[in-house]
């Protein structure tokens, strides 16, 4: 997750500037406390250097990871890995910090979906990018988030996940239309409390 103050520009034209951190801080907070309550979920990580979403994320039971690498999104998800991993062989998942509506369900869905191939992943809503990403023990997780990901995971060898009925962990946040597309979905409790202050952003 980047630091709250860089997260999510193309949201600014929808929000302003002065709630974009919020939201970003918000949809991490529904997103990590959703996988939380997910059966098939032993752990979360999170991968942050920034302070407030670091203690934040850290009261609702995630760890958080310092951001060592310092060098984008691909090596942060690859040093959670392994981090995750430096004890013993584990199955690890990759999922956006962006994802307000996710639902513990359609995420254990995805999961033992997963759990069929090496390495998977879950096109986002817009069929371009990647919203999961998944490997087996003893797999590199060796992700390509990033523009179109989707194309990226395909030819890295990772095996695409077919599933309808999980638009919850598809539904990532980038734009305006996109936020509003999550809390058409049911946002989580807090991107939903800040749906008022979204309603008072002029031309929004």
């Amino acid at each position: 997750m980047k630091p709250l103050a860089l997260a999510k520009s193309r949201l600014t034209a929808a929000v302003g500037d002065e709630l974009r951190p919020r939201f970003a801080l918000a949809f991490a907070l529904d997103t990590v406390a959703a996988a939380l309550d997910c059966p098939a979920v032993r752990d979360v990580a999170v991968v942050t250097d920034d302070p407030l979403a670091g203690a934040e994320l850290a009261a609702l039971g995630a760890r958080v990871v310092p951001d060592s690498p310092a060098a984008g999104l691909n090596a942060a998800l690859a040093h959670g890995a392994c981090r995750v991993r430096s004890c013993q062989a584990l199955a690890v998942a990759a999922l956006n910090a962006d994802l307000p509506a996710l639902r513990p369900a359609e995420l254990g869905r995805v999961l033992a979906a997963a759990a069929a191939f090496p390495r998977a992943f879950l096109a986002d809503a817009a069929g371009i990018g990647t919203t999961f990403l998944s490997a087996l023990p003893g797999t590199d997780l060796n992700p390509v988030f990033g523009g179109r990901s989707r194309a990226a995971h395909a030819a890295s060898g990772a095996v695409e996940i077919l599933l309808d009925g999980v638009d919850s962990v598809r539904r990532d946040v980038d734009t305006g239309a996109d936020l509003r597309a999550a809390l058409s979905l049911g946002a989580g409790p807090a991107t939903a409390a800040l749906r008022g202050a979204l309603d008072v952003v002029p031309g929004h």
